[in-house]
């Protein structure tokens, strides 16, 4: 019996990247239903009904929506976060979590780069900017995008430094030849730039605090690309008020935007996430999420299970 996939996106794939979705389940003969730009989460459950796979994007797939998907076997997430899908629940009704790793991270990498130049350049504001050439970065957690933020920084002039506990990513720095900082005090303490790759788990929820960003040098920048709960808020409310030099930019917009705002061209966010958007991004996550899912069909590949 063909399979029947449903591409579920609030916020909608590149129509390239759609074609090649509609191209792979095609050649496999599976049956592909499209709910894209929904409004509204009893859009998203009535769809789930009777599918065998899900794509997903930035969608939440929480408790409710598994229990209305009654067929469900797998769901993939085209990207590298899986924290909008509760893999608990999914794994005790049976139903394999994945995400596409790797697929946005240049997307992501340049994304960084391209916010430092514009909060170190005053947000273009007419006046004097500084320049990123012969600036400390430091790369909180060295996966996919932190290597290559690392690639592109080189290009830049900047010093490299990182911090990661896995002992494969302190192989990666060594082969990458970049500082590597076996205390995470040390790298904010460090650099003048840091790039936050980690994550958003119970040990790293609000660990972005007081204590650490308060030992960032002068004129300090702390780029989030991450997730927004890695901030404690509070704490960076706190830094930017105490210090006129202190600068944030983030692909995550705060809880406390508002507040945040007047802090004027020391603070910038997008006004919404921005990471993987880019056509070549869209392409390689939908490409991949969908190669995923016939290979877990006809292959019972689960090489990218995280539940």
């Amino acid at each position: 019996m063909s399979k029947r996939v449903l591409l579920a996106t609030e916020k909608a794939f590149a129509a390239v990247a759609v074609k090649g979705i509609e191209s792979i389940f095609a050649d496999a003969k599976y049956e592909l239903v499209k709910l894209e730009n929904y409004k509204s989460k009893a859009d998203f459950l009535g769809a789930v009904k009777g599918v065998d796979a899900l794509i997903i994007r930035s969608d939440e797939v929480d408790k409710e929506v598994l229990e209305a998907a009654d067929s469900l076997k797998i769901v993939v997430r085209a990207g590298a976060g899986t924290d909008n899908i509760k893999v608990d629940i999914a794994k005790e009704k049976g139903v394999v979590a994945m995400n596409t790793p790797g697929q946005n991270s240049n997307a992501v990498a340049e994304l960084v780069f391209g916010m430092m130049v514009y909060i170190a350049r005053g947000q273009f504001n007419g006046k004097s900017g500084t320049e990123l050439q012969g600036k400390k970065l430091g790369i909180h957690a060295y996966g996919n995008v932190g290597r290559l933020v690392a690639k592109i920084a080189k290009g830049f002039g900047m010093e490299v430094f990182a911090f990661d506990t896995s002992a494969e990513k302190i192989e990666d720095m060594k082969k990458d030849n970049v500082h590597i900082v076996k205390d995470i005090v040390e790298l904010y303490k460090t650099c003048d730039y840091v790039s936050l790759h980690i994550p958003k788990t119970k040990e790293t929820t609000k660990s972005i605090n007081y204590g650490l960003l308060s030992l960032m040098p002068a004129g300090a920048t702390l780029i989030n690309t991450a997730r927004v709960e890695v901030i404690c808020e509070e704490s960076l409310l706190r830094i930017m008020s105490e210090r006129k030099d202190f600068r944030y930019a983030t692909d995550v917009m705060p809880e406390a935007h508002d507040k945040f705002k007047e802090f004027g061209d020391r603070y910038y966010a997008t006004p919404k996430k921005m990471g993987a958007q880019t056509e070549e991004a869209n392409i390689n996550a939908g490409l991949a999420a969908a190669r995923q899912i016939v290979d877990f069909f006809e292959k019972g590949d689960v090489r990218f299970k995280v539940n």
